[in-house]
């Protein structure tokens, strides 16, 4: 399925072929991806449990996105609320406006489903472009404070600033 197309970037369904390419790139940056969570993806999105979006800018692969329709996890599990999880622009081609036309899509077909969505985002500054284009696009953090390895973390609780330090941000859609 086609979400989105311009003479520059359409936003597609995954393919099962995308789940390489992924590992692949994360490979090439030195993360630690597991194929595994790809080949899931494409396994969640056949089942309706979750949308994939699939950036391309000019017909390359540049990126994901996923729409889980019904979190189990977070501050916002069981309310109907579908979250943003894995939301990437490849490092090469950032600033050609691939993460906010991205976003535009996967809110919308949010917007389809619930009035509010919700996305978790890193702690450290890693995912400083990140934190500060959704507070740009009225995302707020739900109070909860900073969850660390799937529960809120304790006041004065020892952790590390590692992907899995998160902040929890909604947005009403309408």
């Amino acid at each position: 399925m086609v979400y989105y197309k311009d003479e520059k970037i359409t936003i597609r369904s995954m393919v099962i072929d995308d789940a390489k390419l992924y590992f692949d790139t994360y490979m090439s940056y030195g993360w630690h991806p597991q194929m595994e969570t790809y080949e899931n993806y494409y396994k969640e999105q056949e089942n309706g449990e979750r949308i994939v979006f699939v950036p391309e800018y000019e017909g390359k692969v540049c990126g994901i996105c996923t729409l889980v329709l019904h979190p189990k996890e977070g501050p916002f599990a069981g309310k109907g609320y579908p979250e943003i999880v894995d939301l990437c622009v490849f490092f090469h081609i950032h600033n050609q406006g691939i993460g906010s036309k991205l976003l535009d899509v996967v809110e919308a077909e949010a917007a389809k489903i619930s009035d509010t969505v919700f996305l978790a985002v890193g702690c450290h500054s890693g995912y400083g472009a990140a934190q500060r284009i959704y507070v740009k696009r009225g995302y707020i953090p739900d109070g909860s404070g900073v969850w660390y390895q799937g529960k809120v973390l304790d006041q004065y609780a020892p952790c590390v600033n590692d992907d899995d330090l998160l902040l929890f941000m909604s947005k009403k859609l309408r």
